[in-house]
């Protein structure tokens, strides 16, 4: 089905997941920058939950209220079949995602999530790109936090280098910010499944066309003080540089042989030490049941930060990037980047696949391979900072 012939369809754009904390936010979002005659709905488990929501939105918008549940396959397929595009907050997706997905790429119906687990994007994509290529589904992973600001942010920094020579950039991320009890849930549940990820990712190389006369990579860089910025530089093993590789493969601009690297940066070493060493404890716990289910109750899956810690966080993406005898530094940089921002980010991406003119695509798609520029233009309109700096 083309794209032409889905405009037929009730909906412009589904929220799934509306009434947790992120979906909540994004509603409230989308409510409020709403274009004339966007044609929307919350979708959910609870209608009198959904019902609740949406007299509490703002403005006047008319919003369409759907109950679907990831336990009945048949809702998330009337869903999809309803909606141009679909955007959902339900997660950890390993374990609460496929079947959205597979409706999406079934009804040719454009996919987003706010999912930072690299087992399940791999799994999406050994089990659904083919389908969503054959439809014309755009499914796009990561549309929040993770990994917009790193993958439009490298594509920013490319685009300030020379064309056709090796380029190598460098990330490095700090930031004041809380988490909500989901994003803790699936960290926990990310922290415990390493094995399963590690099968994921051999199973998709095993998929994945390999890379024709170019390359590609996204290694893990070592623990080292980064003058660039002035900090101390940890590596990150999130899903943001995998992100990033994937859009540098399909995407020439990135030139013959691309590298990127991100860290983490912190200014006072001991903050360091005691960072790695909380995080190894936290994966070590992960391991025990018993652990696990003691942290997992410490903050539940809806409870998040106040408007007023929200206010107050923040977070700034400084990229080094180098080739052709050239280097470059950027930034993008911008508010309460879990939630305030998440929401911001994945409903704007949401307005940008319903709306904007775009790449023809298809497939399992990054946001800088669907979206790129566009995108970019919508997050600053929005204020989300993307700028070229003197130095880092």
């Amino acid at each position: 089905m083309s794209r032409q012939n889905r405009t037929d369809r009730p909906y412009d754009i589904v929220l799934f997941g509306a009434t947790s904390f992120a979906g909540t936010l994004t509603a409230e979002y989308l409510a409020a920058h709403a274009p004339e005659g966007l044609r929307w709905a919350i979708a959910g488990r609870s209608q009198e939950k959904l019902e609740r929501l949406r007299e509490g939105l703002p403005g006047d918008a008319e919003v369409g209220v759907l109950r679907a549940d990831v336990s009945e396959p048949d809702s998330l397929r009337a869903l999809a079949e309803q909606a141009r595009v679909v955007a959902t907050t339900v997660g950890p997706y390993v374990t609460y995602g496929e079947e959205l997905v597979a409706a999406c790429a079934d009804a040719g119906t454009d996919y987003l999530d706010l999912c930072g687990e690299p087992e399940f994007v791999d799994q999406m994509y050994v089990r659904h790109d083919a389908r969503a290529r054959e439809t014309g589904a755009r499914l796009v992973h990561a549309a929040g936090f993770d990994s917009i600001p790193h993958d439009l942010g490298v594509y920013f920094t490319v685009r300030q280098l020379p064309e056709g020579v090796p380029l190598s950039i460098e990330g490095f991320v700090t930031a004041d910010a809380a988490f909500s009890g989901g994003t803790f849930a699936s960290a926990l549940n990310q922290f415990a499944r390493q094995r399963e990820m590690a099968a994921a990712a051999r199973d998709r190389r095993r998929h994945e066309p390999r890379l024709m006369g170019r390359r590609a990579s996204a290694p893990l860089g070592t623990p080292r003080f980064a003058k660039e910025v002035g900090a101390w530089a940890l590596p990150m093993p999130t899903i943001d540089p995998q992100i990033v590789r994937r859009s540098a493969s399909a995407l020439d601009r990135y030139g013959p042989d691309f590298r990127y690297r991100q860290y983490a940066a912190v200014r006072r070493l001991p903050v360091a030490v005691g960072g790695v060493a909380a995080v190894g404890a936290l994966v070590a716990a992960a391991q025990v049941p018993p652990a696990r289910r003691w942290l997992s109750g410490r903050l539940k899956p809806g409870d998040g930060p106040s408007p007023q810690k929200r206010a107050r966080s923040w977070f700034s993406l400084r990229f080094v990037g180098e080739g052709g005898g050239r280097r470059v530094y950027t930034e993008v940089s911008g508010g309460d980047p879990g939630y305030d921002e998440t929401a911001k980010m994945l409903a704007e991406s949401a307005l940008c696949l319903a709306f904007d003119d775009l790449p023809k695509t298809a497939g399992q798609v990054t946001t800088a391979v669907a979206m790129g520029d566009a995108l970019i233009d919508r997050l600053r309109a929005a204020g989300i900072r993307f700028r070229v700096a003197s130095r880092g």
